[in-house]
């Protein structure tokens, strides 16, 4: 992944030409059309650019996300390891509350269960033992992912470029130690206006949620970057990505951790 083929003066103004289009809410062409021979070493870059310029602005970043997670996606868009992304203050949405849909191109929405840690996870070689050890605590969440590419034409580095899709997530329901649920068998219901539209256990993410934090910190320890205690944490898709439009509201119900609403408004 350490590869580079951009120049720092390339990698700065992609990093802006993909902010601003979330920001200003307009698609783009996706960025290996101009640049072909982009590897996942020069994306992250832009990615870790993007934050950077958020971070410049004044706002936090108040957790993680992980991308890709399911074996079956994996394979079928020919990669071995999922992606990462961060998430910012302003992504962030109460249970119950309005998302705003001009602040958005074409959204969708994945049900999933957020880990927070309490103590840091460093990679490589961090596996599913450390992060069960290092969790504080698991509560639902719903990630709202809005590619910048237009007509959903991508690939994987343009994808990890662009935050992977990021833009808001809610969370909800009840918190709880991860000892007393069984990731890999919770199951979860998307309703979207009262009508059911997804299904599906925690082990759609790599077999078991944890493994997804794992694999998050390794990979942040191939850059020397590490998970701090108290990280907020998005395992990844337990659903397919539904898309939403303006009007819409969505349920999301998850065994015994109660549910996750919002309205789009």
């Amino acid at each position: 992944m350490s590869t580079r083929t951009l120049t720092k003066d390339q990698m700065l103004s992609l990093a802006e030409h993909i902010e601003n289009a979330e920001l200003n809410v307009h698609d783009i062409t996706k960025v290996t059309n101009d640049f072909p021979d982009m590897t996942f070493g020069d994306a992250y870059d832009i990615q870790w650019e993007i934050r950077r310029r958020k971070e410049a602005r004044g706002n936090k970043v108040i957790g993680m996300k992980m991308g890709l997670t399911s074996w079956a996606k994996m394979a079928q868009m020919g990669v071995e390891t999922p992606v990462y992304g961060f998430l910012a203050d302003y992504f962030s949405v109460p249970d119950g509350g309005d998302i705003d849909t001009s602040r958005l191109i074409h959204p969708k929405i994945e049900a999933e269960v957020a880990f927070v840690t309490k103590a840091p996870l460093k990679g490589p070689g961090c596996h599913i033992g450390d992060v069960l050890a290092a969790t504080d605590f698991i509560i639902p969440a719903v990630e709202v992912i809005d590619s910048r590419y237009e007509n959903f034409k991508f690939d994987l580095i343009s994808v990890v470029a662009d935050n992977a899709s990021s833009t808001r997530f809610i969370t909800g329901g009840r918190m709880a130690r991860v000892e007393d649920v069984d990731l890999k068998t919770l199951g979860v219901v998307m309703e979207i206006n009262g009508e059911v539209v997804e299904l599906g256990a925690g082990a759609a993410v790599l077999g078991h949620p944890a493994s997804s934090v794992a694999m998050l910190a390794n990979m942040l320890g191939e850059r020397g970057e590490e998970i701090p205690a108290g990280t907020f944490i998005m395992t990844g898709g337990i659903t397919a990505a539904v898309a939403v439009k303006k009007g819409d509201n969505i349920t999301v119900r998850y065994q015994d951790l109660g549910s996750v609403s919002a309205k789009f408004v």
